[in-house]
């Protein structure tokens, strides 16, 4: 059980780029790990059929297990909502194949996490594999009640050492609510879906874990994709969910600091450590104090530099 004083482990590697491989289509999902995704979610739910799913569990399963463990850290899968019947099927045939993590759809808060931990510790158990070594991230603003609880992440509950990262999504919230339209004539979010992306970010930062970006269905529009990129990278997210393989390199360009960026974090660590003790030092005519070091140590932190 975690304590109040258990955090939440770091994610391994970049997780910039997160891309959806549908489960039942070996073509697609070779694709995508041939490609330079950093995270790959094999995805057992929405992109399958419902008389699919069985064949896709057995699918991504064989992926799985075709391939060497330590390659399998950055193979994810998407399983179905813990309400449904496949949710069980599906860790029961893919967890013994040591996945990376498993990306949990339509999470309602800390109770989620702590049912998805007790069937994961189960079949760890069962597969002769470390306890807690597969991973949790969570979509969290996928229906009504998720929208009230992206705080509980940050609670303290059974299983919170899994949880890696939060993302949020548009498509499934509309359903739930009835809205016929998410986005305007100008392509940004209506006001709901900005709040869920907000309540994600949020959640997120009290939980001490990444915030990824949601999808951009229309993939062939990459010069939008990397705007939208660059500007929730600033707003704080870590990353962005991809449905093409297309998306993939503006999304880790997008993500990826620049020589610049890193240059200025480490004038400014180097700053503070030429004053130690100080609360605000001067840099290249500015007044920077100390959320600015936070700032910068969280960048090179990123880049593998702290």
């Amino acid at each position: 059980m975690a304590t109040a004083s258990t955090p939440p482990r770091p994610l391994p590697g970049r997780r910039r780029s997160w891309l959806f491989a549908p489960g039942d289509s070996e073509r697609k999902i070779a694709k995508a790990i041939a490609g330079p995704a950093d995270i790959v979610l094999l995805d057992l739910e929405d992109s399958v059929a419902p008389e699919r799913k069985a064949a896709a569990r057995q699918l991504v399963a064989a992926e799985l297990g075709a391939r060497a463990v330590e390659a399998r850290a950055r193979l994810w899968v998407r399983i179905n909502p813990l309400a449904t019947p496949d949710c069980l099927a599906d860790l029961v045939a893919v967890i013994p194949e040591r996945p990376g993590g498993v990306l949990l759809p339509k999470a309602e808060g800390a109770a989620d996490i702590t049912r998805l931990h007790h069937y994961l510790s189960a079949l760890e158990a069962a597969s002769g594999l470390a306890a807690g070594s597969t991973a949790i991230a969570a979509l969290v603003t996928e229906t009504a009640a998720a929208m009230f609880r992206t705080g509980e992440y940050a609670g303290n509950y059974p299983g919170r050492e899994r949880l890696v990262a939060l993302t949020w999504g548009a498509e499934d919230l509309s359903a739930a609510l009835g809205a016929r339209q998410q986005r305007g004539d100008d392509g940004e979010y209506a006001h709901t879906y900005e709040m869920a992306r907000s309540l994600c970010l949020i959640g997120a930062a009290a939980a001490g874990v990444p915030a990824i970006e949601t999808v951009q269905p229309e993939f062939r529009d990459t010069q939008a994709l990397e705007r939208r990129a660059r500007a929730v990278r600033a707003a704080g997210f870590a990353g962005m969910l991809a449905i093409h393989p297309a998306q993939v390199e503006p999304i880790n360009a997008a993500f990826t600091p620049s020589p610049e960026e890193l240059a200025h974090a480490r004038a400014v660590v180097e700053a503070f450590a030429a004053q130690p003790g100080a609360g605000v030092v001067a840099l290249d005519g500015a007044m920077l104090d100390r959320p600015h070091l936070m700032l910068a140590r969280r960048l090179l932190a990123e880049a593998g530099e702290e």
